[in-house]
């Protein structure tokens, strides 16, 4: 079989912009954990069972590690769901889950170094910070145009499946989530866990698509750096043009 080099470049090219777009998306998830004022939807789970690991209640497993096995629950709800017509590529998720886990403890690692806030000026700084680093990541991890997250993957199945608009079955989906994180702090804490679903969880419900709206018709310069083909031969090219016209 002949291997098509543009196909290879671009392919290449595309996730690796796709691999960007998802460490600032982590990046953002990390800065509203550091807030101290809830955490996003999609963690919001991996958080509650990654404090009780830390207390002795569950496995001491990474906010990272937890997201991964919620990843592989979602893929295969999404094969239950679909059955037929799950699409095999759509195991790739597990792939892109996986790095979001590994990249989300990354960042957890990163933002360490500020631990969290305690002070409200700067929880609702982190918060807000955090939250719009992550709607703009998602509009550019869009616009790559590969194989979506395994969170995203189970709204667009139940969707499809029972006929409803996509934004009505995110509402359901995403609260779903929020709701199953809240009985599981009350299952191992037993009480609220207002530091893994609190008004900052419930801000960046909103707000974070909110983000993605304001932008995503201002990313041309993003389309055409996703269009780009990277070369050596192209670099060299443009490397010598520009060393002969600084000399000038």
């Amino acid at each position: 079989m002949r291997i098509n080099k543009e196909k290879v470049i671009r392919f290449s090219w595309q996730h690796f912009l796709l691999l960007l777009s998802m460490f600032f998306m982590t990046f953002g998830v990390a800065l509203c954990v550091r807030s101290n004022l809830g955490s996003g939807v999609i963690s919001s789970i991996p958080m509650s069972f990654s404090l009780a690991g830390e207390a002795g209640l569950a496995l001491g497993w990474t906010i990272g590690g937890y997201t991964n096995i919620m990843n592989v629950i979602l893929v295969a709800a999404q094969i239950l769901v679909l059955r037929q017509r799950f699409e095999p590529v759509q195991l790739f998720q597990l792939l892109i889950g996986f790095v979001f886990g590994f990249l989300l403890d990354v960042n957890m690692w990163l933002t360490s170094f500020f631990s969290t806030y305690e002070a409200l000026t700067a929880q609702i700084a982190a918060q807000f910070l955090g939250a719009t680093i992550l709607g703009c990541a998602v509009a550019l991890e869009i616009r790559c145009g590969s194989v979506t997250m395994p969170g995203e993957g189970i709204q667009v199945a139940i969707a499809r499946v029972t006929g409803k608009p996509f934004p009505i079955i995110k509402i359901i989906v995403d609260t779903t989530l929020v709701l199953l994180a809240v009985i599981s702090g009350y299952y191992f804490f037993g009480t609220w866990p207002k530091t893994v679903v609190g008004a900052g969880t419930l801000f960046a419900m909103f707000y974070v698509g909110f983000v993605v709206k304001l932008i995503n018709p201002h990313l041309g310069r993003f389309d055409r750096l996703l269009a780009y083909r990277p070369g050596l031969r192209r670099y060299l090219y443009g490397l010598a043009r520009f060393m002969v016209s600084v000399r000038k």
